[in-house]
């Protein structure tokens, strides 16, 4: 036993870095699966690391099949679902990268996600179709594998996915170099390929061989055979982009209607390379002398925006190759124009204090766009503790004793 401990403890080293953030937020195992509980999956995108240390704890058959029977159906669904489930749930590795998509995904882009599982195009989703991203996932996974040890691989392949996977092709590329770069490319890509390649048929084969989970059924019910319509799809991801936010929300707000501008920049900068912290804080403290907070609405305006980024990366783009920068007025309505977001005044103002490092009052590509993209990579990157500082008023203070 402590030595097939070992073994599986050691495949942390084959593992990619969105392998190993589950692997480590994981607290369930069930016939050599690992699961998340939507407990762990909240864990894993509002924090650095698992509160406490993880054991996966075994799952027998009569524990799984309660938790799926308490399951709630897709019309009971709400932006307190996740929080609800707590413990009482269970969450596959695939269905860990579909969430992930879920989070940094404009609402626009809901619709072509639908579609993308509907490949009948009978706007309706079966289990059939939403389990092709099994195989679309596994297979991107497959072609990123480093040569190695054979068998730690197989091991680690069981534990992600159920089922020993051969390495033979299942979708068709012209060239290594033609990989997608992102799950949510590779879903879009490949999933147009299923009416044309084996991966319809291999959903049946996958179905039989792996348990339900708390999403299948969610979305189509404890004997599978409902369908997933638009409207309930759409109001499932909006519902889950709401639900991390007012987590990472309330996590700063103490039972306030507002947060810090300080406690905002800390949520911006906490998953991005920057290397100086610091000076983006120090620069917001001395150009905000007041606080006037920021409420959940024009929080969550703010990462709707965020989502659509590539968007108002264009409009940011023209700016750049004019080699003019961007001040406030220029910057809300490029995000309005680009994105349909509006974004109070205090808000853009608070935006720029925060990335406006050399107090021009003006913002560049480099200053705002690079780090943003940091940031839409959550829970990917390391995390760099931020001193906080207890009010605002410190750095006037600061101004005083100096003089």
């Amino acid at each position: 036993v402590t030595e097939n401990r070992l073994d599986l403890e050691d495949l942390h080293l084959y593992a990619t870095p969105r392998e190993q953030r589950f692997r480590r937020f994981a607290s369930l195992e069930y016939e050599g699966q690992l699961y998340m509980t939507p407990y762990d999956f909240i864990q894993a995108v509002t924090s650095d690391e698992p509160k406490h240390a993880k054991k996966w704890r075994s799952l027998s058959k009569q524990e799984l099949n309660q938790i799926l029977m308490e399951t709630p159906p897709v019309w009971k669904g709400s932006s307190k679902l996740f929080r609800n489930l707590n413990e009482k749930g269970v969450i596959s590795y695939t269905e860990y990268l579909f969430l992930l998509c879920i989070l940094t995904k404009p609402h626009a882009g809901f619709r072509i996600a639908f579609n993308m599982f509907d490949t009948d195009g009978n706007e309706m989703v079966d289990k059939k179709e939403f389990l092709v991203l099994q195989e679309i996932f596994r297979k991107k996974n497959e072609k990123r594998e480093k040569r190695g040890d054979e068998k730690k691989r197989a091991m680690l392949r069981l534990q992600l996915y159920g089922y020993h996977t051969s390495t033979n092709s299942v979708l068709k590329t012209e060239g290594e170099d033609l990989v997608p770069r992102s799950y949510w490319d590779t879903l879009r890509r490949s999933t147009s390929q299923a009416l044309f390649s084996d991966l319809a048929e291999r959903a049946d084969d996958i179905s039989s061989s792996l348990s339900d989970t708390t999403l299948l059924v969610h979305f189509f019910g404890k004997k599978g055979k409902a369908e997933l319509n638009f409207e309930d799809f759409y109001r499932f991801m909006d519902n889950l982009q709401t639900e991390v936010l007012e987590i990472e929300f309330l996590s700063y707000s103490n039972g306030m209607n507002t947060i810090s501008e300080e406690d905002f920049a800390h949520i911006l900068l906490r998953y991005t390379n920057v290397e100086n912290t610091s000076s983006y804080l120090e620069n917001m403290r001395c150009s905000i002398p007041e606080e006037k907070g920021i409420t959940f609405e024009e929080f969550r305006s703010f990462f709707q925006f965020l989502n659509n980024l590539e968007d108002f990366t264009i409009a940011m783009q023209m700016y750049n190759f004019a080699s003019r920068s961007i001040g406030q007025d220029e910057f809300k309505r490029a995000v309005y124009v680009a994105t349909g977001v509006k974004l109070s005044a205090h808000l853009v103002n608070t935006v720029f204090k925060i990335f406006d490092v050399d107090r021009d009052d003006q913002l560049s590509y480099k200053e705002f766009i690079g780090i943003m993209k940091d940031r839409l990579n959550r829970g990917f990157r390391g995390y760099k503790p931020i001193q906080r500082y207890t009010t605002f008023k410190s750095c006037v203070r600061k101004e005083l004793y100096s003089r």
